[in-house]
């Protein structure tokens, strides 16, 4: 009963009391975007109408794109299993953040989005699912699905199916944080290339970031987990890693994250935990901090300020906030806009490039990403994605 009354109050200041009043009913609803207002609209929308649009659509597939919501819609898929900073929590558990994540694509970038929370954490199950579900759905996030699992469900998915799959926990982070360090290289006067970074964690995040870094031309990239630098010949590393270690770290670091970090350019945090401060003295001058865990950074801006040019977090509270809401509905958009069979590594790229564009006239060590609520950020990433993936080839008109 306690618990209850908890949950229902709304007649208090507490925070709390509010999360739930917002929440209560749920955050979404469907809306008719054509009126039913008489016998004459019913069968227009519904029989006898809709079966010349269904008989249409039997004989030439692709028109269920132009006579359907089919070529706006996002499937936002979870299992549950990775879910914010909350871990495996399960489906139901999983549906507040989903819903937050498809308010997200409407809000921002245009994008119709459905929540769809799954009752089963096997790859093979999954895959069948999204797979079956597909038909429905111009799209797929790939939203809290557990590393190392999710690397191979979003490839599989990619090769199963000719709509954009996308896991933003890997995607939208890597594409966010591309664009601030291009900013923060370009504001303290250097080049990317000139750079070296650790990045600690070696899960979806961090690995996607690795990867993206290089592609940008990064001068050099480590990634840590639990046990240390992730390096080419590490015994007990999964596949993922064995192919991120083949990729990164030129420099052939070994040894901890603390190791790593001596004499480093870059720190990105995509891990949690708590750097020490003395480590992050060892860290080159004029350094950049990105210690994106939440709520928690794993070094707080006050003690990276004292040796840091640039700092980053993931919240809101303090400059820089690195958020994937600044990517996804603009990708999104930009590849449903041209009806993109898949989203590319070009397509990411450019995305990042157009993110980073935004603020590149008005840069200041406090300024190196655009803020969520910048009008500028979808329409501008939303253009260089759809104009890249039509350079790539994967555009359908």
């Amino acid at each position: 009963m306690a618990a209850e009354i908890i949950h229902t109050s709304t007649e208090t200041d507490d925070p709390v009391d509010a999360v739930f009043a917002l929440h209560r009913g749920g955050k979404m609803e469907v809306r008719a975007t054509v009126p039913v207002r008489d016998a004459d609209d019913l069968s227009l929308a519904y029989t006898p109408g809709v079966a010349k649009v269904c008989t249409a659509i039997a004989e030439q597939p692709e028109l269920v794109n132009d006579y359907t919501w089919k070529s706006n819609v996002v499937a936002v898929v979870t299992d549950g299993t990775a879910v914010l900073g909350l871990g495996d929590i399960g489906p139901e558990a999983s549906l507040p953040v989903m819903e937050g994540k498809a308010i997200l694509f409407k809000q921002f970038g245009g994008v119709d989005a459905v929540p769809i929370a799954l009752a089963c954490t096997e790859v093979d199950e999954i895959v069948e699912t999204v797979v079956r579900l597909a038909p429905s759905f111009g799209g797929v996030n790939l939203e809290d699905i557990s590393a190392p699992r999710c690397f191979e469900i979003e490839s599989r998915l990619q090769e199963a199916l000719d709509i954009p799959i996308f896991h933003d926990d890997q995607h939208g982070t890597a594409i966010v944080t591309t664009a601030a360090l291009w900013n923060a290289a370009k504001v303290t006067g250097r080049e990317i290339g000139s750079l070296r970074a650790v990045i600690s964690g070696a899960g979806a995040a961090g690995i996607a970031i690795a990867k993206m870094l290089l592609a940008a031309g990064i001068g050099d990239v480590a990634v840590c987990d639990r046990k240390g630098v992730v390096y080419d010949g590490r015994g007990d590393l999964t596949d993922v890693k064995a192919e991120i270690a083949a990729l990164s770290n030129r420099s052939g670091l070994k040894g901890s994250l603390a190791d790593a970090l001596a004499g480093a350019d870059v720190f990105i945090g995509v891990s949690g935990g708590t750097v020490p401060e003395d480590v992050v003295a060892t860290m080159a001058e004029g350094c950049f901090v990105f210690a994106m865990a939440n709520p928690n950074p794993e070094i707080h801006p006050e003690v990276a300020h004292r040796y840091a040019a640039v700092v980053a977090t993931g919240r809101s509270d303090f400059p820089n906030q690195i958020n994937n809401v600044l990517a996804f509905p603009g990708i999104f958009a930009g590849a449903l806009q041209v009806r993109a069979t898949r989203i590319t590594e070009g397509m990411k790229l450019a995305a990042a490039e157009a993110l980073a564009a935004v603020v590149a006239d008005e840069l200041t060590p406090q300024r190196v990403i655009p803020s969520p609520f910048d009008p500028r950020v979808a329409p501008a990433v939303t253009k260089a994605v759809a104009e890249a993936a039509r350079r790539e080839g994967v555009a359908r008109i």
